[in-house]
């Protein structure tokens, strides 16, 4: 098959497009957050804002990551720009990077096209997104030196019928221990600029009000419970911008043999709103680990 590649569109605004420079900004990140490596992590959940914004943060997801038995990277990412009710594969052969280059398994590709449930999308809708590019550096950073290929999914505006029915399908990759899932979202985007604006005053100031919506979230998100998720969107319509593909995780996690729980690592903010014409945008990481404990 010819080589299709999709290049990354966002490098040199989102992040920087110099080689050495976001190698050595990414190792910076990853050895400060102090993580150690661990066989157990299968997942992550991790932001994709610039680099500026939310790389730091983004570190204390990719920081947990033992590359040495992991063979391929399912990549979950939101989309920002393209309306479709369904996820949609990529039809590129290979992602670059500034620091390397991701080839796509073809074959789960193909596996996943067979299920008739998934549709592909065009080049130029695969180039415009930002959500799973931001996670690509960080991979190829993580697995330098490691034979690895990703399966890029863009998780449309998906029902929650669809959202279980997609967790179903995927569900039996997660038995298989080399591979991993990367799932791309940030968290509450507050202001008058995202048209979302809740505010609980018993919190204090309005930063902290969104810290606690956003703890509520992640905390039910841990459960490891999609229909928990789903009544607290409903219930507070949290902006958070990777909600299907979070949903797809956990309607994956809930329908796999192997135990796997998610623990957030780490939450940021980028900046504190104090009035209401403040905005902000939250990261929060996390990482998803067998849980030898429960195991069945």
């Amino acid at each position: 098959m010819a080589t299709k590649v999709r290049r990354p569109s966002h490098a040199g605004s989102w992040y920087t497009d110099n080689p050495k420079q976001l190698s050595e900004e990414l190792d910076g990140w990853l050895q400060s957050c102090g993580l150690a490596k661990s066989p157990e992590v299968r997942g992550v959940i991790a932001p994709h804002a610039g680099y500026s914004y939310s790389g730091r943060a983004a570190a204390y997801a990719f920081g947990n990551i033992d590359p040495s038995n992991i063979t391929r990277v399912f990549l979950l990412g939101p989309s920002h720009h393209y309306y479709t009710p369904k996820c949609a594969l990529s039809t590129a052969t290979v992602y670059k990077t500034p620091i390397g280059d991701l080839p796509i398994d073809l074959e789960v590709i193909e596996e996943l096209k067979a299920t008739g449930k998934f549709e592909l999308m065009d080049i130029r809708v695969d180039e415009a997104e930002h959500s799973m590019e931001m996670h690509l550096p960080y991979l190829a950073k993580v697995f330098e030196g490691y034979q690895v290929k990703i399966v890029p999914i863009l998780v449309g505006a998906v029902s929650a019928e669809n959202e279980a029915m997609y967790g179903q399908i995927l569900a039996k990759y997660v038995d298989n221990p080399s591979n991993f899932f990367s799932i791309s979202s940030d968290f509450c985007h507050w202001g008058s600029r995202f048209n979302y604006m809740h505010y609980d005053k018993k919190h204090g100031p309005i930063y902290k009000s969104i810290e606690a919506l956003d703890k509520m979230g992640m905390d039910i998100i841990e459960t490891g419970d999609p229909d928990s998720f789903k009544q607290y969107l409903l219930e507070y319509d949290n902006t958070i911008c990777g909600r299907h593909p979070i949903s797809v995780f956990l309607h994956m996690l809930r329908n796999s043999s192997t135990k796997i729980k998610i623990k957030f690592l780490r939450y940021e903010q980028s900046s504190q709103c104090k009035s209401n014409r403040d905005s902000s945008v939250s990261y929060a990481s996390a990482a998803a680990k067998t849980d030898e404990s429960s195991s069945s």
